[in-house]
């Protein structure tokens, strides 16, 4: 054996593993998109999307109901907060009802269908009465409450319509009976119809639009084929047109779509055109919040109807594309519940809720931008006004509860382990273990191969 100049034996080094070629990296933008395509798919998707994108919109809609409305409330010798208090009170009524709501199982969902529709149509008919119902800006479609409280009846319609023809739907689909144009029509239409006359006998017409996009949305999901749906939808035009044609206040907002001056065409076009220069003013971050000029008496209806406005002015085109990013989400969540149940209640309640919600979003934002007439509807959830947030706040409690009631996500929600406190088996604590730290250090392994890094 050869050995060194010192005279001991040369150290036998390890031959040098051969380099391992690694694979090539794939593209970054597919990767993103893979583990994006991945996330959706999760089961609890839906369920947290909606959850956390109707408390988003809740939570900045009152930050901008106390931003838009202070300027209105002095005007009218109130206190600043007077609008905010109001709706924080109706939101946190409305986060109970949504919770209820959302644990309640589909079976008694089911139940409060018929008692709901008949306290919404018994409320309706009562604010024609005189002596109870009062008029708000041209239509007799509220109650007083004593004080400032009021309610609006209609508002809960959309909430019994979808519930009662969620259930009625399902019921003839269990017996096959949806195959027979009756069926699916009678007695579906005559109901919203009787819903319809009895708000547009207040003058509301933007709450009707959006009872008749509930009962396309329901006729939609129930099959209804090409004639039926185009028969129907030609009906409801034709109505439209007349009522349209017969109110020159009506005629007057259809002329102030895409209006650029306050005075366009002999209309008068003031709030369609300071909404538009609102968002003009915003630019990319907006002016600062509470900064909003429009607000200080220029903007009609600042802190309901045309809110959006003050969030574009405020928050810029960053705020409003987050507003739109939440109800693309919520939107998304509803038709993906709609599309994966197997039961027929959940998934014509829930793409009913998400047609409500929805087609009020679109409708209202549309208006602010100049794109459809000013219908007078809310933003949901954004908006200020009680009558319309609780109802709204209950239909999300819905989406909850059909989410969680998926097969796969209560599969997922019962391998959850408890945050706090441990869990009992047979009524008795279990033995404390071993205590582990959750730390963000890699945990040596207890025994490593020879030449292991």
């Amino acid at each position: 054996m050869p050995t060194s100049r010192t005279g001991r034996p040369p150290v036998q080094r390890a031959p040098r593993r051969p380099a391992v070629s690694r694979p090539p990296r794939g593209n970054p933008v597919r990767r993103l998109y893979g583990n994006a395509r991945r996330a959706w798919d999760r089961p609890l998707t839906a369920y947290y999307l909606i959850l956390g994108g109707s408390l988003l919109i809740t939570v900045l809609g009152l930050v901008m109901v106390y931003s838009a409305s202070q300027i209105t409330a002095l005007q009218m010798s109130l206190p600043g907060s007077f609008f905010f208090r109001k709706q924080f009170l109706a939101a946190v009524i409305g986060g109970v009802l949504m919770l209820v709501a959302s644990r309640m199982p589909v079976k008694l969902h089911r139940a409060l269908a018929y008692p709901i529709l008949a306290g919404a149509v018994f409320l309706m008919a009562l604010v024609q009465v005189p002596g109870i119902g009062m008029s708000v800006n041209g239509n007799q479609n509220w109650i007083s409450l004593g004080g400032s409280f009021q309610i609006q009846p209609s508002e809960f319609g959309k909430l019994a319509l979808v519930l009662w023809a969620a259930d009625l739907l399902a019921r003839k689909q269990d017996k096959k009976l949806l195959t027979q144009w009756k069926h699916m029509l009678v007695p579906l239409v005559p109901v919203t119809f009787l819903l319809l006359g009895l708000i547009m006998l207040g003058g509301d017409m933007g709450t009707a639009i959006i009872l008749t996009a509930i009962l396309f949305g329901l006729l939609w999901l129930a099959g209804a084929p090409t004639r039926l749906f185009v028969g129907v939808l030609s009906v409801a035009a034709l109505i439209g047109v007349i009522l349209i044609k017969t109110s020159p206040n009506r005629m007057a907002r259809l002329a102030c779509i895409g209006a650029t001056e306050p005075r366009s065409g002999g209309a008068d076009c003031w709030q369609a055109v300071h909404g538009i220069y609102a968002l003009a003013s915003g630019g990319i971050f907006g002016s600062g919040l509470g900064a909003s000029v429009e607000k200080w008496g220029q903007l009609p209806e600042a802190h309901t109807d045309f809110i959006f406005a003050v969030t574009g002015e405020e928050l810029g085109l960053a705020g409003t594309l987050s507003v739109l990013a939440l109800f693309a989400a919520l939107g998304y969540a509803g038709i993906r519940v709609a599309g994966r149940t197997e039961d027929p209640f959940v998934r014509y309640a829930a793409g009913g809720v998400t047609t409500w919600i929805t087609a009020q979003a679109v409708i209202n934002i549309g208006a602010v931008l100049g794109l459809l007439p000013i219908a007078g509807v809310p933003l949901p959830l954004f908006s200020y006004g009680g009558s319309a947030l609780l109802p709204t706040m209950f239909a999300v409690g819905l989406l909850i509860a059909f989410a969680r009631d998926d097969p796969a996500a209560r599969a997922a929600l019962s391998l959850r382990q408890p945050r706090f406190g441990r869990k009992r088996v047979g009524g008795a604590v279990p033995a404390r273990g071993p205590r582990r730290w959750n730390t963000m250090r890699r945990r040596a392994p207890v025994a490593r191969s020879s030449g292991e890094r």
